[in-house]
């Protein structure tokens, strides 16, 4: 499982990489500078504008630590034992050994945000509770899962249900799509609609002029309003399930109507990893690029290296030859 197991060890690895670090930290110091601003004038703010510093104030300091000394961790799970070892920068590496017979309750945490984030999660005699760093592969959870029960001798661990598992007869990306958001946004976006001319219907009423940047605002703001009404059932994006030789996928016209693609190997020109637009931070969506020139994109995966993951997967199923297959 490429560097997830060394021999019969199984590794999981939390690192942070030095432009991460960095760029928490810029992210720290911007928070910083704002509350210490809001501080700064607390003669000319209420109660509300100075807890809101205050709170801003403490969100950044706690984001500059963590920036600075949050510790890396890499987790060996060996024969009935593990050995954690904790990193912290420009410190020296902290190492705990945890024996089979020091555990008292083993599962598997599913992260609340990434339905494809694993984690091990420990009870140990003491009442101290260790949580894992993620599992490595994000299409071989399962596998990990079972590594990891043998090497502990745990009988009762829970199976993880992963859409993006390999032993999976289907690989499932996204969740399957509902025309009832689309139409919730619509509703929505005419509310805001109607909001907005209230305060053009109040000057035309009582015969106020309007200024040449609220006469600016009326078109562009249309224009926003009207391609948001139009794509709202398209702004969902694709519901993909991958089977052996044949990948469908599933998504709504502007509309609202379902339509299907099923896509073969032959069809492929090139599959890659491609940064999701739509999202914030390192977060990857799969591209399919056909022959014909018509081009899929998956909902929203993970990092570059789980979503490459899931794009060999799929390669895998399909049969796409390896010179179509980018990284």
């Amino acid at each position: 499982m490429n560097d997830a197991t060394t021999g019969s060890e199984i590794l999981l690895r939390k690192n942070t990489s030095s432009e991460g670090r960095l760029v928490g930290a810029g992210f720290a110091n911007i928070v910083l500078v704002i509350s210490v601003c809001g501080l700064a004038s607390w003669a000319r703010n209420g109660y509300a504008e100075i807890v809101a510093a205050l709170v801003g104030l403490v969100i950044g300091i706690a984001m500059l630590c963590e920036a600075a000394f949050g510790a890396d961790e890499l987790w060996t799970i060996a024969l009935d034992m593990i050995v954690v070892e904790s990193t912290r920068p420009f410190g020296q590496p902290n190492v705990r050994f945890v024996r089979r017979e020091e555990i008292s309750g083993i599962r598997i945490n599913r992260d609340g945000a990434n339905p494809t984030c694993f984690r091990l999660a420990l009870q140990l005699t003491s009442g101290e509770h260790l949580i894992s760093p993620p599992f490595p592969e994000v299409t071989h959870v399962r596998e990990t899962a079972a590594q990891i029960a043998e090497q502990l001798g745990v009988l009762d661990m829970d199976s993880p249900v992963n859409p993006l598992d390999a032993t999976n007869m289907e690989v499932r990306i996204g969740a399957p799509l509902r025309k009832a958001p689309g139409t919730f946004q619509r509703i929505i976006i005419l509310i805001i609609a109607g909001l907005c001319t209230i305060f053009y219907a109040f000057k035309f009423w009582n015969g106020l002029p309007l200024a040449t940047a609220e006469v600016i605002f009326v078109p562009i703001v249309a224009i926003i309003f009207l391609l948001s009404f139009r794509y709202a059932h398209t702004s969902a994006g694709a519901f993909w399930i991958v089977r052996h030789r044949e990948l469908r996928v599933e998504r709504l016209t502007r509309d609202g109507k379902p339509i299907v693609d099923t896509i073969t190997g032959s069809d492929v020109a090139t599959i890659e990893p491609e940064c999701d637009s739509r999202a914030e931070g390192e977060r990857y969506v799969v591209r399919i690029d056909l022959l014909s020139g018509q081009k899929f994109l998956s909902q929203g995966i993970g990092t570059k290296a789980e979503t490459q993951a899931v794009s060999d997967e799929i390669a895998r199923r399909l049969g796409i030859a390896l010179e179509r297959v980018r990284r």
